[in-house]
């Protein structure tokens, strides 16, 4: 028969003390798991001072209690006493008795403490609330390895509590070192030796104890050796990490077969590259004798573009795969690595542009393909790798690792719009696959509508500006990081009709319909330029990962796009920023437009229709049962009209400058003043003008073209300013009505009126 459940047997006396030694001892080496998360500072000395001060309270309390459970309830109460008194104290004071006040104040230091996980760089700075966060994580270490091992008398099984302390960092792909792991265990085995050790020595205690001692170190001996040995096994390696930095946390690998339908995961905090920029000393220009004025480029992280790892030809309708090259080669580090023969193997050469020294430092990025400039540039980096100068990529034997550090001086180009603009056609076969576009149910559909934003636009330059464009405007596409499910085998189709995606959906659809259009095209991957932080120094995290599609120039090579909105890229390249872009001086031509019904005028009658009775109706033949439904109707129609004018009233108050740009649009149309969503606004603007003179027979007053030019440069703003600013409601409306009143002014003269009909096609009054 079962008897009754006993309690616990604790070690007592000098084994008692000497136990709670090793516990303490077990977990001051745990805490060495969390130095690689956090800056130098005073949070180990304060957590090791808790650890052992702790110790010794539950080792006094287990000495003088048979409570197996009275050290852990003393050591809870003793740390929420120290914790309220060290951190729940006013400034510059320090409070015996702690109060409510004191309650609030720890409170509030905790959740600040928590924002700054959640929002900081690995490692974290040492402050006071991380202090707070350390300090009682290590009491709550302690009082559980204790009551495990001590307590319940589970030492074996205390082994679990401490590795608790490794989470974060194997979370966060921060891995400790091997001290962190060899100081911890070394008394946990203690201690499980010491709980099952007789009190007394017997007959033959010495020469087990000799045995145990030699096995131990030969076993520690042969997994040192086998260890290394064993590590490279394929089998190990097959959890896969995640890849577009997909966990909020841990190492980051780009993925390097894109799918369309994948929606987009938290993108990693964790740092991946550290770099500065700086002008290289030879960087001073040669003299120019053209008379033309040459673009200021500064040495910066936006000036030498995204970090790009790898690039992607191949597209199947739904994914992208990498056409690696297997002809690679080695370089010299004091010349260019560039896939134009013309300048691959020459020293970096002041006069073809600003040469700039960008120094890297590997974080968290765990990748086989180097992050390098899209420019022209050299590179110096220790180990083995290789170019690829078909792709444009530097390829290694291994990934990249925590602290690899390379050193580039890129060669950035002046391009311009206009040296693009003159390019002539891309045509060599060893371009063809760059114009493949794959064989869908839509693939027709994609290049009919590829044509259609891009009419009207002369040139490879004019048609890629024409579809950057149309997909940066905010009216057209929404930058989003869910992925509706698919609704054909075209995954860039169903882009363009669910009109919502990240990088991916954008750079893959802008890269197959340029290919449509006879532009060779690719899709980079790699990094944003990231976010300067101190010493000058621009720091890269998981989030900035990215991808845009390279289009292909005769006289400049692959030359990078961004269709993704502003949202999350800022502001284009400067070649195709349509702030900086002059456009072509071709006169803006008439779009053209569906006749439209004439206008009623004063020379135009209709007769009166003839009044048609009402039948009599006698209210007592209308059944009763139609009266609830009628007025709920009506009340649903009344509720509606009232949300309805909410609505509208709220459209109003926080009217934005892309809104009341649409509602001049809309009147314009009228007007037979219409434009393509391919257009810039300064395009729509110089085509606004140039229709309004035509109507008027007179240019626009300067109220009206002034009111025109602010909305225009808000509207701007709106779509390509990395950081957009709200303009007041009432001037966005100020300037919209003043717009459409300068353009309507004139059109009651009726020749100028006349003629628009004649040329958009029209019948000429009625009458």
């Amino acid at each position: 028969m079962r008897g009754p459940r006993e309690e616990p047997v604790a070690l007592r006396g000098a084994r008692g003390l000497l136990a709670s030694a090793l516990v303490g001892t077990a977990t001051c080496g745990g805490l060495l798991a969390v130095r690689q998360l956090i800056a130098p500072g005073s949070w180990l000395g304060a957590a090791l001072l808790v650890v052992i001060l702790l110790t010794a309270l539950t080792a006094g309390v287990r000495a003088v209690s048979r409570r197996w459970w009275a050290p852990t309830v003393v050591g809870a109460l003793a740390t929420m006493v120290g914790v309220l008194i060290a951190f729940g104290a006013p400034p510059g004071a320090l409070r015996l008795l702690p109060d409510m006040d004191s309650v609030d104040r720890l409170i509030a230091m905790t959740r600040v403490a928590l924002d700054l996980v959640n929002s900081s760089f690995v490692p974290l700075q040492s402050s006071r609330p991380i202090v707070l966060l350390v300090v009682v994580g290590a009491a709550l270490l302690l009082l559980g390895v204790d009551l495990v091992a001590l307590g319940l008398g589970a030492p074996a099984w205390s082994g679990l509590v401490l590795l608790i302390v490794w989470i974060p960092g194997i979370v966060l792909g921060t891995p400790a070192s091997g001290l962190a792991l060899a100081v911890p265990a070394v008394p946990s085995l203690r201690l499980l030796a010491l709980s099952v050790a007789p009190a007394t020595a017997g007959p033959g205690t010495a020469r087990r104890a000799g045995w145990t001692v030699a096995a131990a170190g030969g076993i520690a001996a042969v997994a040192i050796v086998v260890g290394p040995l064993v590590a490279p096994v394929p089998g190990w390696a097959a959890l896969e990490l995640p890849r577009w930095g997909s966990g909020s946390v841990g190492p980051v690998r780009l993925n390097d077969s894109l799918d369309m339908r994948d929606s987009l995961g938290p993108r990693s905090e964790q740092i991946v590259l550290r770099y500065t920029v700086e002008e290289a000393s030879d960087s001073a220009p040669a003299a120019d004798t053209s008379g033309l004025a040459r673009p200021t480029l500064l040495a910066d992280a936006k000036t030498i573009g995204p970090l790009r790892a790898f690039t992607m030809r191949d597209f199947d309708g739904r994914t992208w795969a990498r056409g690696d090259s297997t002809d690679l080669e080695t370089w010299d580090p004091e010349t260019l690595l560039s896939p134009d023969p013309s300048t691959h193997g020459d020293a970096p050469d002041p006069s073809e542009g600003l040469l700039a020294s960008v120094h890297v430092v590997v974080g968290g990025l765990r990748e086989d393909r180097l992050p390098v400039s899209t420019f022209a540039r050299t590179l110096d980096i220790a180990g083995e790798w290789f170019y690829d100068a078909e792709n444009d990529q530097v390829v290694g034997d291994r990934s990249t690792r925590n602290g690899l550090g390379y050193s580039m001086t890129v060669q950035v180009p002046e391009l311009t719009a206009d040296t693009l603009r003159a390019s002539s056609p891309a045509s060599a076969p060893a371009l063809d696959p760059y114009l493949t576009v794959p064989d869908t149910e839509h693939a027709q559909d994609v290049a009919d509508l590829a044509a259609e934003v891009a009419a009207g636009a002369t040139g490879a330059f004019e048609q890629a500006m024409a579809l950057q464009t149309w997909f940066r405007n905010p009216q057209n596409f929404v930058y989003d990081t869910r992925v509706e499910p698919a609704t054909s085998s075209d995954s860039v189709w169903d882009f363009l009709e669910s009109k919502r995606g990240y990088c991916v959906q954008y750079a893959t659809s802008m890269a197959i319909m340029a290919r449509t259009l006879g532009i060779p095209a690719r899709v980079g991957v790699g990094f944003l330029p990231g976010t300067l932080a101190a010493d000058d120094e621009y720091v890269i995290t998981g989030r900035q990962s990215h991808a845009w599609p390279e289009l292909y120039f005769p006289s400049a090579g692959w030359v990078r796009f961004e269709p993704t909105p502003a949202v999350q890229t800022g502001t284009p390249p400067r070649w195709s920023d349509p702030l900086v872009v002059t456009p072509a001086t071709a006169a803006p031509t008439a779009e053209p437009v569906a006749p439209s019904a004439p206008a009623p005028t004063a020379s135009s009658t209709t007769a009166p229709r003839a009044a048609v009775p009402a039948p009599d109706v006698d209210e007592a033949e209308i059944p009763r049962a139609l009266v609830a439904p009628v007025a709920g109707i009506l009340l649903a129609l009344l509720l509606g009209a009232v949300v309805m004018l909410r609505r509208r009233a709220a459209r109003v108050s926080h009217l934005t400058a892309e809104d009341a740009w649409g509602w001049l649009r809309g009147r314009l149309r009228r007007a037979h003043i219409t434009w393509s969503d391919a257009r810039t606004p300064r395009q729509a603007a110089a085509l606004i003008r140039a229709r309004a003179e035509q109507l008027r027979g007179e240019p626009l007053d300067d109220a009206a073209d002034d009111a025109l030019t602010r909305l225009t440069e808000a509207v701007e703003r709106g779509r390509y300013a990395p950081h957009p600013t709200q303009e007041p409601t009432d001037d966005v409306r100020q300037w919209a009505h003043a717009v459409l009143e300068g353009v309507r002014s004139g059109l009651d003269r009726g020749s100028p009126a006349e003629r628009l009909e004649a040329d958009a096609g029209g019948t000429g009054r009625a009458g």
